[in-house]
C-alpha cells in the first residue's frame, strides 16, 4: 500500500500541527505537505503532482470565502477536498457541497473524525455532518458558470473583484495586459455578466453569510 500525500492548507500552525497528528493518529504513515495561504496552493500543487487529497480552510489569506475551494476545483477537479472550517454553519456546509467539496469537517470536532473523513474520501466517498441547509439553486447556476473559467481566467476574476484594472491585474500576474483584456471580455460572457461590477458581485457570493 503506497503512503498517502495530503496538502494542509490553513493559516494556523497550531491547528496544522493538529491535523497532522490526528492524520498520522489515525492513518499511520503519510506525507504531508503544509501551506498558509490561498497564493501557496498552486506553487504547492506544482511541486507534489502526486497529491491525493486537500485539507483546506476556507479563511486563508488570500482566500474569499469558498474562491480556493473554487480555484481547486476548476484546476484539478480529480482532485478530493475536504473543508475544515470553525464556520460549521448549516449553509456554509451546503453551500460547500455544492462547490464541489469530498466532505466537510468542522473545526470543533473530534481529533479522530479527521483521520475517519480523510479515510473515508480516500477511499472514494464523501464526507459531511447531516445536511439540514436547503440547496441552493443560485449556488448551483454559479457554480455551473465558474467551473466554465480557466484557471488563469479564474486568477484573472479574484484581481478583477479586488477592484484591479486590467494593467494591475497584467502586471500582478505576469500577463500582457491585451491577454488580461481578452480574459475579462471572456470572462463576463461565461458569466453572463454586462460588467466588472457584476462580476465582482457574484465573486463577493462565494463569501458565506455567516462567519459565526
Amino acid at each position: 500500500m503506497t503512503t498517502p500525500t495530503i496538502l494542509v492548507a490553513d493559516d494556523h500552525p497550531l491547528l496544522r500541527a493538529a491535523v497532522l497528528h490526528a492524520l498520522r493518529d489515525g492513518l499511520g504513515a503519510l506525507e504531508v505537505i503544509e501551506v498558509a495561504s490561498a497564493s501557496a496552493l498552486a506553487p504547492a500543487l506544482e511541486a507534489h503532482p502526486g497529491i491525493e487529497l486537500v485539507l483546506l480552510d476556507l479563511a486563508m489569506p488570500g482566500a474569499r470565502g469558498l474562491s480556493s475551494l473554487v480555484w481547486l476545483r476548476g484546476e484539478r477537479p480529480e482532485l478530493p477536498v475536504v473543508v475544515i472550517s470553525s464556520n460549521d454553519h448549516p449553509r456554509t456546509v451546503r453551500r460547500v457541497q455544492q462547490f464541489g467539496a469530498a466532505g466537510f469537517i468542522s473545526k470543533s470536532a473530534p481529533a479522530e473524525s479527521i483521520a475517519r473523513a480523510v479515510a473515508a474520501v480516500l477511499d472514494g466517498g464523501s464526507w459531511f455532518p447531516p445536511l439540514t441547509a436547503a440547496r441552493s439553486e443560485d449556488d448551483a447556476r454559479l457554480a455551473t458558470r465558474l467551473a466554465q473559467l480557466t484557471p488563469q481566467q479564474f486568477r484573472v476574476l479574484m484581481a478583477l473583484a479586488d477592484g484591479l484594472l486590467n494593467k494591475q491585474i497584467a502586471h500582478q500576474l505576469g500577463l500582457a495586459e491585451n491577454t488580461v483584456k481578452v480574459h475579462v471580455t471572456a470572462i463576463l460572457r461565461k458569466l453572463e455578466c454586462t460588467s466588472r461590477t457584476q462580476a465582482a458581485v457574484l465573486v463577493k457570493a462565494l463569501e458565506p453569510e455567516d462567519e459565526g
